[in-house]
């Protein structure tokens, strides 16, 4: 275990060591076991979380202020569009201003091209940790929490496990491709058997496939391409599928959703399901468009474990920032 996170910034996983990793889950469980029998836990007593937040969000928002609350600590909600962030505060002001007044700054700023690049300045500025609630390249704490959930229903050794992370096609809105992203950085550190599935006008970014890759062949897992939905149900143990924008093809949201309606029938359904292992389980970050990327089958049925990983987003956030902001 490694005990000094202290001032961590936890933008990307891959950032992280194995035993850092193992560290925060270990960590998450152990807050979580103490929420559950109602035992104190107040490691960041008077400590002040930003959140500051350039996109909408619910399990985002409630969780990291929930958490900052079980953590003896509080949390701010800063919505850009009601600071003066909208008229002009840069980077260099946000870090070095808001890391003065609060003990950490965590970020939300999605747009393509500009998110990432955006949390890393104000972290550059900042003296106190920052956490990236989600850019457009990658959703950390989304994927701790999904690590999490696997190990709660697969044990700590998922050596040989097969995840199939998936493309679905979805009619809200050209959603981002950080969590899938995430999910193969992080899935092929495991020696897990990583499959990426998608059409292929929905590819991620080479030089993540690249960094996944070179996981895999470390870890001794594998990262497979597939191109065919049910292909990759096949003898799956774990299956994530969910939309994402065709950003590799066109940042045109309209040209991107024209490109996702050829694809409609990529929905996780109980036939697709019944393509994995009896035991798999299905996962899905959420808010999931129903009975179009998913049908209440399988979303509600006994493979789903959508809600506890949901809560596990409580649970890892708690331990990022009890393990880096003390």
């Amino acid at each position: 275990m490694q005990t000094d996170l202290r001032g961590r910034d936890m933008i990307t996983t891959q950032e992280f060591t194995d035993d850092e990793i193992w560290t925060i889950l270990d960590v998450g469980f152990d807050l979580k076991r103490k929420r559950a029998v109602g035992e104190p836990h107040a490691l960041l007593r008077d400590k002040v979380l930003a959140m500051l937040f350039f996109f909408s969000s619910t399990r985002t928002r409630v969780s990291f202020e929930s958490g900052m609350a079980q953590l003896g600590g509080h949390a701010q909600f800063i919505d850009s569009q009601t600071t003066q962030v909208k008229h002009g505060d840069t980077t260099k002001e946000l870090g070095a201003i808001i890391g003065r007044y609060c003990d950490g700054i965590a970020v939300r700023q999605c747009d393509w091209g500009i998110g990432n690049r955006f949390i890393r300045e104000i972290a550059e500025a900042s003296r106190v940790p920052v956490l990236n609630m989600q850019c457009e390249i990658y959703h950390p704490f989304q994927i701790l929490a999904d690590a999490m959930t696997i190990v709660e229903n697969f044990g700590r050794n998922l050596r040989g496990k097969t995840i199939n992370v998936s493309w679905a096609y979805a009619s809200s809105y050209q959603k981002p491709m950080s969590v899938p992203q995430s999910l193969i950085l992080l899935m092929t550190r495991f020696g897990m058997n990583v499959r990426l599935t998608h059409p292929p006008e929905f590819k991620l970014m080479p030089d993540i496939v690249a960094q996944a890759q070179e996981n895999a062949k470390k870890s001794g897992g594998t990262l497979e391409m597939l191109d065919g939905f049910d292909a990759g149900f096949k003898d799956a143990d774990i299956v994530l599928p969910k939309s994402w924008g065709a950003m590799m093809t066109t940042t045109d949201n309209e040209e991107s959703a024209r490109i996702a309606g050829d694809y409609t029938d990529w929905i996780a359904d109980e036939r697709r399901m019944a393509l994995a292992h009896d035991h798999a389980i299905y996962m899905h970050p959420l808010p999931a468009d129903r009975n179009v990327e998913v049908s209440d089958g399988v979303l509600d049925g006994p493979h789903s474990r959508a809600w506890d990983q949901a809560e596990n987003r409580l649970h890892a956030q708690k331990a990022v920032m009890a393990l880096t902001m003390r």
